[in-house]
């Protein structure tokens, strides 16, 4: 396994893991609406949409994409299924100008006419964070056809479209033998929609979540200004953007840090029944040296037949351990865990054992 971008020490492993709940349990908290390309909302305004001349004035833009006014029901749903938002139009940019030239235009426009905008991946945001009610969709995903650079090397990263999915990039990198560091559980999920929040998974524990593992965005802000930014180029933007909400900038591309890809995986998984044995099991985990590589937990409701597709969790020799699980209805907590090897150490695998201090 490669060296993670960052260090981090065992109290962070911690802080790791109660951010991981927190998210879990809370969700997100929308913001108040903005003009800034993105647009979280409280609640359903009841304002009336803009008027018939922001939509002349976006179709005198000369576009690489381009604009849709009708039939738009499905930018106004997201994943939570809370808050439908109908917006005006929706932006299919085949380019990055595309999305400077409409953003530009909107601030252009001023304040006072109170059109939002936001940036849509594939929809998975909770509170319509990526709805704008009588304002302007982004679809991103139609920046996703520009072609992911790989480059090999110490530092090995990817240049990739903002709109481009995980899922493809996992496919491009492991060509050449390499891999993000860091992802979500979900990877049909746009790079610029899980780094406008953080991207945590399993992984977290050891790498930091996915904004802790890129060396460089290319961002259009708010006024419609295309910015390369980096850690010396532009922090502040750079460290605004990256889980900053859509609030500071749309973005458009982005340089993911890579390591080797693992040839082989170990995955296991366990329950519990106590969330006290549950919760201390995995903060051991998560802060011993040697240990896996993705670890994870999350509550679940016992229901019906659900034993039938955990048998991997008990001995079948074993009936007593199988029965404190039969209950129907049960709160359990599971333990998810993978560890990286390769093939000529399956037999070192096999014979891990991780035992508390």
């Amino acid at each position: 396994m490669g060296s993670p971008m960052h260090s981090f020490h065992n109290q962070n492993n911690i802080l790791y893991l109660k951010l991981f709940f927190i998210l879990l349990f809370m969700g997100c908290i929308p913001d108040r609406t903005t003009n800034l390309p993105s647009n979280q909302l409280l609640a359903t305004p009841t304002s009336s949409p803009p008027s018939l001349n922001l939509t002349s004035a976006l179709e005198t833009l000369s576009l690489d994409g381009y604009f849709t006014f009708k039939n738009n029901h499905h930018a106004a749903k997201d994943f939570g299924n809370t808050f439908q938002s109908l917006p005006l139009a929706v932006l299919h940019p085949k380019s990055v100008s595309d999305i400077s030239s409409t953003i530009k235009l909107i601030f252009e426009l001023g304040s006072a006419s109170e059109v939002t905008v936001a940036a849509r991946g594939h929809g998975h945001s909770l509170q319509g964070q990526a709805q704008a009610h009588g304002g302007l969709v982004i679809n991103m995903e139609s920046l996703k056809a520009q072609q992911m650079q790989v480059h090999i090397g110490e530092q090995p990263y990817v240049d990739v479209s903002g709109g481009e999915l995980w899922i493809n990039i996992l496919h491009e990198t492991l060509k050449h033998g390499l891999s993000p560091k860091s992802w979500t559980d979900y990877l049909h999920l746009t790079v610029g929609g899980t780094l406008s929040y953080a991207g945590i998974s399993g992984q977290a524990f050891r790498h930091g979540p996915q904004i802790n593992n890129v060396y460089q965005l290319e961002v259009v802000t708010g006024q419609g200004e295309v910015i390369t930014c980096s850690e010396n180029n532009s922090p502040d933007l750079f460290y605004g953007v990256l889980g900053g909400l859509g609030q500071f900038g749309i973005i458009t591309q982005a340089r993911i840090s890579l390591e080797p890809a693992p040839k082989m995986v170990k995955w296991i998984r366990v329950l519990y029944s106590d969330f006290s044995s549950f919760s201390k099991d995995q903060e051991y985990l998560i802060s011993s040296e040697n240990s896996f590589d993705y670890i994870e937990g999350f509550v679940i409701i016992n229901r019906t037949g659900l034993l039938n597709n955990w048998r991997s969790s008990f001995n079948p020799k074993d009936p007593m351990q199988a029965s404190k699980f039969n209950s129907d209805g049960r709160t359990l907590y599971c333990l998810e865990m993978a560890k990286y090897f390769n093939p000529n150490e399956t037999d070192v695998m096999d014979q891990v054992r991780l035992s508390r201090k």
